[in-house]
């Protein structure tokens, strides 16, 4: 870890002034903002974040969960996974949200990692993390060694020739299901993101993620009401029963009325290089029977674009097979 300066941010103004200093003349510094610190601070050890300026933002009033006048629900950035994974209004209107958080990490980093942090979590792909290693995500133009090398846990699903590296998060995936908005104040004022558009492709600039500038901060994301009678749920496939992240996951949210689907909402995790929103599911999934004919053509549909490697191809069917499950359970009659 290289040295780096250390300040507190008393206010949302005072966070993005100090972002958006990183395009100033500063001999080239980055500023990077810190919450709960679960990705940034590894990343700093590893060198693979090599900030001149840490600003903390820790105690910014950004850590609440409340109802919105239309019935969803806006979440702080600030809030914790923990606290979120408990919240009465994610429990009861969002369960696919507490069910995907608490099948993420452990219990320990849950009670430190928040929303704004979980939804700009980098990938835990082996190279991006080792500075000896080419990387175009890290270091741009240097190359991909996942490509022929250690791909298992990478993505098959919105890959280039410069990057298949896995987006790892849990959250983010239920958050696609559901539809959520992303809440971002910058330099150039306000603004508000669909989750589809917030995260990029790698295409031939990996190393851009999302479609935040320096100096936004993420403030709040938002729910839009449940769909009454929809229910939901988070699947996730990994190698051991904890602490470990998804070979593949599912979030599903489906309403069935008179023995037709008339709602539905899929989301894949852990292969995609992005959380995956799958229209071509759902677009099978709307107006069909809710039996396991239809739930194995929406997961074919969904998988139709994949691109395996050496070591993963293994994904394509473990992904079928969980989002198959995870529509028969949320079907299933209560």
């Amino acid at each position: 870890m290289e040295l780096f300066q250390l300040s507190r941010a008393n206010s949302v103004s005072e966070a993005i002034a100090a972002g958006a200093a990183s395009t100033t003349a500063q001999q080239g510094a980055e500023v990077r903002l810190l919450a709960g610190g679960t990705t940034l601070l590894d990343l700093m050890k590893l060198n693979v974040e090599r900030p001149a300026r840490v600003i903390d933002i820790s105690r910014l009033p950004l850590d609440t969960v409340e109802d919105t006048h239309d019935g969803g629900v806006k979440i702080g950035a600030t809030v914790r996974n923990a606290a979120l994974a408990v919240h009465p209004l994610i429990r009861e209107r969002y369960a696919v949200l507490s069910q995907a958080l608490l099948a993420g990490a452990s219990a320990q980093l849950r009670n430190m990692a928040t929303t704004g942090g979980n939804l700009l979590q980098r990938t835990r792909c082996v190279y991006f993390r080792d500075t000896a290693m080419p990387c175009n995500k890290r270091d741009p133009g240097s190359g991909c060694a996942a490509l022929n090398g250690f791909n298992r846990t990478l993505a098959v699903l919105g890959v280039s020739d410069a990057c298949i590296a896995s987006n790892p998060s849990d959250m983010n995936v239920a958050l696609t299901a559901l539809d959520a908005t992303i809440h971002v104040e910058g330099s150039t004022g306000r603004r508000s993101i669909a989750i589809d558009d917030f995260y990029l492709l790698p295409g031939e600039t990996p190393q851009r993620e999302t479609v935040l500038e320096p100096g936004d901060l993420i403030t709040h994301v938002t729910l839009p009401p449940a769909p009454p009678g929809a229910r939901s749920l988070y699947v996730k496939l990994r190698d051991r029963a904890s602490y470990e992240f998804a070979l593949a996951s599912a979030a599903v949210v489906v309403k069935v009325v008179d023995g037709r689907i008339a709602h539905a909402r899929v989301a894949l995790g852990g292969v995609g290089t992005k959380p995956w929103h799958s229209p071509e599911a759902e677009a099978v999934l709307m107006g069909g029977t809710p039996d396991m004919a239809t739930f194995q053509r929406a997961a074919d549909a969904a998988l139709a674009g994949a691109k395996p490697r050496s070591q993963n191809a293994f994904k394509v069917e473990l992904a079928r097979r969980g989002l198959v499950h995870a529509l028969t359970q949320v079907t299933q009659t209560v």
